[in-house]
């Protein structure tokens, strides 16, 4: 649909995003904040400024550009002339946008083109595993979705907690036992079998919780690079699901079921006898399921970690803006003044927590291996 052309009839002309178009809520990025608009249909995302969204949020086809416009004389002090209507209404229909305009072009598929295409499909790929991945997990949630309702969750979760300050309480002797099961070819591959299995798990809770929230699932599959297979499922609207705890809980999901599906394993070895062989599996188990778990919630891209901080922080491409500012900080550069107070303090926030998860980590791996190393 295109806008009308005189004054007139541009003023009553009653805008309306497609109904697959989403818009985030306000996040902070580099010295400044931005909204971002998907296309669902097309897979196309787009950065748009706060009085660009305050526009934007209001074309449900029940308001006027004259009635849009007054608001944001309201709130800007200034009425945008016909010329800024024109704009902007051509952007958003040439990016297929506006209910009635013609559909846009999907997104392009990313190419590699430094890996011949022979060798890219047998090193490199993805195998799709579902026909509809969103029938799928809607399925799945309506299987398990009641494990995500706080008379299930807040027990389970207990539990968890007890589960991980056993295993801090007994990280040696649980990191001599993962040492003995790497001597046994057959229980370690039952062991990394197992763990490959939690991470596909962890996936699929991913969107599972994302269904539970409103969210879509685009794609469950596998990908590999080899030497390694994995499983992924792709939130197609994570970014748009409706509230902040709805991302956080989403983006958390994967970590809470690695350390949920080890809870069997741990009732097995505190409470059934067994021989030293299946004990040692056990222990390398829960303690290799643990760290991964834990690994995952790095503040780091790409994991989840990282998207857990960011949609705390209320920022996109995080780690680039805090490097930026950090920067610019350092240096005493006055640009750095010109950030405001909020990405001031989300940015040197996301650098402190960097520097100490990064120092644990380091301080963490070399205790572990001077202890494997002096034990006998």
């Amino acid at each position: 649909m295109s806008a009308p052309a005189s004054p007139a009839s541009l003023e009553a002309y009653r805008p309306e995003l497609r109904p697959g178009v989403r818009v985030s809520d306000e996040l902070l990025l580099g010295s400044g904040t931005v909204h971002l608009i998907k296309n669902t249909e097309s897979g196309q995302s787009f950065k748009v400024g706060v009085r660009e969204h305050f526009l934007i949020s209001r074309m449900d086809g029940s308001h006027s550009l004259e009635e849009i416009g007054a608001q944001y004389a309201g709130r800007y002090g200034r009425r945008l002339a016909d010329t800024n209507w024109q704009q902007l209404l051509r952007m958003l229909g040439t990016r297929g946008l506006l209910a009635g305009a013609p559909a846009a072009d999907p997104a392009p598929a990313p190419q590699d083109t430094k890996t011949p295409k022979s060798e890219r499909r047998f090193m490199r790929g993805t195998l799709p595993l579902v026909a509809d991945p969103d029938a799928t997990a809607g399925r799945l949630h309506r299987a398990a979705g009641f494990l995500l309702s706080a008379w299930w969750m807040v027990p389970l979760l207990i539990l968890v907690a007890v589960m991980e300050t056993v295993v801090v309480l007994r990280a040696g002797e649980l990191a001599l036992a993962t040492r003995e099961t790497f001597t046994n070819p057959v229980l370690l591959t039952a062991t990394g079998a197992l763990l490959w299995l939690s991470t596909a798990l962890h996936e699929l809770a991913h969107g599972v919780v994302a269904k539970h929230y409103g969210g879509r699932v685009a794609e469950i599959g596998l990908r590999w690079r080899l030497p390694s297979v994995i499983m992924f499922c792709t939130v197609d609207n994570y970014l748009y699901l409706p509230t902040r705890w709805a991302r956080v809980a989403t983006a958390l999901a994967g970590a809470a079921m690695n350390l949920l599906f080890l809870l069997p394993f741990f009732a097995l070895l505190l409470l059934v006898p067994l021989d030293d062989a299946t004990h040692d599996a056990l222990a390398a188990l829960l303690f290799l399921g643990s760290i991964q778990a834990f690994a995952m919630l790095v503040p780091l891209p790409p994991l989840d970690g990282y998207k857990i901080v960011g949609q705390l922080l209320g920022a996109t491409e995080l780690a680039a803006s805090s490097g930026a500012y950090l920067r610019l900080a350092v240096r005493r550069d006055p640009l750095a003044a010109g950030y405001p107070r909020r990405a001031r303090i989300a940015y040197t926030a996301y650098g402190l927590l960097c520097l100490l998860v990064l120092g644990a980590l380091v301080a963490g791996a070399v205790s572990l291996t001077h202890f494997l190393l002096t034990t006998p």
